[in-house]
């Protein structure tokens, strides 16, 4: 008679085959779109071939090339440090090491657990960061910034993480162990209305700490946009400049805030690039998200999911097995109440695992994502000139060195915007010198 396998070799079975499967084909992926750039290197795409130099193409695909090979280490790397974390024991003995030296405080030790699990986490991904900040992005020509500000940003965002994320992680341990077997619809509407209140205050408090926001100053420029956002119906609390060029040559123009805090922010690169009926065009199009209630429908997907996922941790949480089969001990050492579970592993457990089984889902996400761009493209043909908005499309590709000869199947898994051609296809317009 065959053995029966326990849950806990099955559950380690499982993740190993999604860890394997989801490796073989993100690589598989990042090869075909390797070829397809690189096959295409060598000529412009006929659409583009009167507002395209070939200088400029080839530019874009040795760009997107060698993010990709960069984005292989990443993912090899990303590999190794997840199964050191689970089924190699590194997780489990980190949870020992701290369990020794704070002792078995119920609150204290899985924050440190917490704490220390990210700061490790970061400083592994530190030097490929710093690769593609001051190798890549210097070599073609986008990073603006020094070593000083890099640093001066890390620090920063660090001190911001501490002052935010620590109380957050207590206050959501905290809920996990105070409030019985429902802890998880507590924490989750806890972590909802955290979610919200950033969305007020990152624009006025924390986006300040690392740019600098000017208002808009071009009188032509302002009249034309507050007359087109009072057209769309949308009122904002004032139209800013941002210092873009400060670090990036990447151009971008967006929305923050929410309800009464919601803003207009233009990168000062993007309005370097475009003339102002161009300009109005992609705000055009940012009213679009905002008229199809798309960040609406987004912010409500992403509570749904957030539920579903504490809904399943919540139950994940009691099952000895889950501990066992991802390579850490299941329970708390008697002094702290023996068969309670540690909810600082079952989070950390959770958070490195499930992004191996939702990865399947991202053609579903990346479909829907397009298919809200190309609804905002619609009414921003019906606000501004679709022209204008076509135009300024080519100059974003072409000053973002944004390929325009991606693989359809890697289009299909990873771009949240439609590849240019059908962008503008899709509005009728047509691909004009630039």
């Amino acid at each position: 008679m065959t053995a029966t396998p326990s849950p806990a070799l099955l559950t380690s079975l499982v993740f190993a085959l999604a860890l394997l499967a989801s490796l073989a084909l993100k690589y598989w992926l990042a090869s075909r779109q390797t070829r397809a750039v690189a096959r295409h290197r060598s000529a412009v795409p006929a659409e583009f071939a009167a507002s395209i130099d070939l200088a400029i193409h080839q530019r874009a695909a040795d760009y997107t090339i060698a993010r990709l090979r960069v984005g292989l280490l990443e993912l090899a790397l990303a590999g190794v440090v997840l199964l050191l974390w689970t089924l190699l024991g590194g997780l489990d003995a980190l949870n020992g090491v701290l369990m020794n030296l704070v002792g078995p405080r119920p609150l204290l030790q899985p924050l440190a657990l917490l704490v220390a699990f990210t700061v490790i986490n970061a400083l592994i991904d530190l030097p490929l960061s710093l690769y593609q900040t001051f190798v890549i992005e210097q070599r073609f020509g986008f990073n603006k910034m020094t070593f000083r500000l890099w640093l001066a940003d890390l620090l920063k965002s660090t001190l911001v993480g501490v002052v935010i994320g620590v109380p957050l992680a207590a206050g959501v341990l905290w809920l996990m162990q105070a409030t019985g077997e429902w802890w998880w619809l507590w924490t989750w509407g806890a972590w909802a209305a955290f979610s919200l209140l950033m969305l007020v205050i990152y624009p006025t408090v924390i986006a300040p700490l690392f740019n600098q926001f000017q208002p808009l100053q071009d009188e032509s420029l302002k009249d034309r946009v507050t007359q087109l956002m009072a057209r769309c119906g949308f009122a904002a609390k004032g139209l800013f400049v941002m210092d873009g060029s400060r670090r990036s040559a990447h151009a971008n123009a967006y929305f923050t805030g929410f309800g009464a805090a919601k803003r207009v922010v233009f990168f000062d690169t993007l309005l370097n690039q475009l003339t102002p009926p161009e300009v109005e065009a992609v705000l055009a199009h940012e009213l679009g998200h905002f008229k199809h209630k798309h960040i609406v429908k987004r912010i409500a997907g992403m509570f749904a999911a957030s539920l579903i996922g504490l809904a399943l941790l919540g139950w994940l949480a009691q099952q000895p097995w889950f501990y066992a089969g991802l390579g850490v001990t299941p329970n708390l050492p008697p002094a702290m109440g023996g068969a309670v579970p540690n909810h600082a592993l079952a989070l950390l457990l959770f958070m490195l695992a499930v992004p191996l089984f939702t990865f399947f889902l991202s053609p579903l996400m990346a479909q829907l994502s397009r298919k809200h761009e190309f609804e905002a493209d619609a009414y921003a043909a019906t606000q501004a000139n679709a022209q204008d908005l076509s135009n300024a499309l080519v100059k974003l590709y072409k000053d973002n060195a944004s390929t325009l000869t991606p693989d359809a199947l890697y289009v299909r898994f990873y771009y949240s915007h439609p590849p240019a051609r059908e962008r503008i296809a899709r509005m009728g317009a047509r691909v004009q010198p630039v």
